[in-house]
């Protein structure tokens, strides 16, 4: 209770203060009245504040929700889109996030930043249709350095392999080529891939990280090969081995790879003149006997513009690992993306 106004101290500040104030007297039923009104009003607006989230809010707690469980500091799928169909790009996430996650409880994290990171990209990286000079159709390694063409230093020994076997290859090519101008059935264990003008066929001793074993009995000498090289994909969706079989007037325009993670070794079997690759915007020619380094994640274009005459071009196209891509990191996408899962 405030002292009387004869009793204040006017030597101290607050009294001096308050000898000032003019003394005012008010009833006291109408403040009463006044502060239980607005205690009722602030009641109310607490009440509304809390029942009206913004819708900001809400969706950021929806969200919150749906985001995968954090399991060993990674991420896996479980929201309920993954189980009714969504997107293309949003399904393929979902299931390199349970791939990755089983790898991690049967292996170890470490080494996985890059491939963690890939995998947590890809729904929004393959959402964009936008056309780029390097977009994999399936799954893109970040922070790792690529070119359209890589030097021969990159891939030294499997390089010298392929070209010191280079008449093996040729031989083999030789007791299973075909004419294919000339139409009728297609020989066995080679496939015909469809395109506007001219013609294109592959023969596979590796497709998708499988062995076609019948091919490779076709093919000892090119089969015993594949097993001396040091950085051959064979055992995920990425790696193939085959001849590549292209006719006079046949062109393979604006194409994408599957992946960053690898680059295709062409071996010239039979390079007659008019025939052209380019990755990148970036134009090569293929020599017989030599091996060319392809990234294929780049958008290339092939060509045979020559005559009948000329014949058709031939390559051996091995997959290898990109030079930059980890041991662990290969073990890893040799696991995410096995040909049975």
């Amino acid at each position: 209770m405030l002292p009387k106004p004869g009793d204040w101290d006017v030597g101290s500040p607050l009294g001096l203060f308050l000898s000032r104030v003019p003394c005012v007297h008010l009833p006291s039923e109408p403040v009463l009245a006044a502060c239980g009104l607005l205690a009722a009003l602030f009641v109310w607006y607490c009440y509304w504040v809390g029942r009206e989230q913004p819708p900001d809010r809400i969706s950021a707690n929806r969200e919150s929700q749906e985001q995968p469980d954090v399991s060993g500091g990674y991420l896996a799928c479980q929201r309920p889109s993954c189980v009714h169909r969504p997107p293309r790009s949003t399904r393929l996430n979902c299931k390199l996030y349970r791939n990755l996650q089983d790898y991690a409880k049967r292996y170890s994290w470490s080494g996985m930043t890059r491939v963690h990171k890939g995998v947590r990209d890809q729904s929004r990286y393959l959402s964009d249709h936008h056309k780029a000079i390097q977009k994999p159709k399936i799954f893109f390694l970040p922070d790792l350095p690529s070119t359209p063409y890589c030097q021969r230093d990159a891939q030294r020994h499997d390089v010298e392999v392929l070209e010191r076997n280079f008449p093996a290859v040729a031989q083999d090519f030789e007791e299973i080529q075909w004419d294919f101008g000339n139409g009728g059935a297609l020989p066995k264990g080679w496939t015909a891939h469809p395109v506007p003008t001219g013609g294109w066929h592959t023969f596979y001793l590796y497709r998708k990280g499988q062995c076609v074993a019948s091919n490779c009995r076709s093919c000892p000498r090119t089969y015993r090969l594949l097993g001396a090289l040091r950085t051959f994909v064979n055992s995920n969706i990425f790696g193939n081995a085959c001849f590549s079989v292209l006719q006079p007037g046949t062109v393979l325009s604006g194409n994408y790879g599957p992946t960053n993670a690898r680059v295709r070794c062409h071996l010239g079997v039979k390079v007659p003149a008019g025939c052209e690759l380019v990755v990148g915007g970036e134009p090569q020619c293929w020599s017989e006997g030599h091996c060319l380094l392809v990234d294929d994640s780049f958008l290339h274009t092939t060509s045979h513009n020559g005559t009948t005459e000329d014949g058709p071009r031939v390559v051996f196209i091995v997959d290898l690992w990109h030079p930059n891509v980890a041991g662990p990191e290969r073990q890893a996408l040799d696991f995410i993306f096995a040909p049975e899962r």
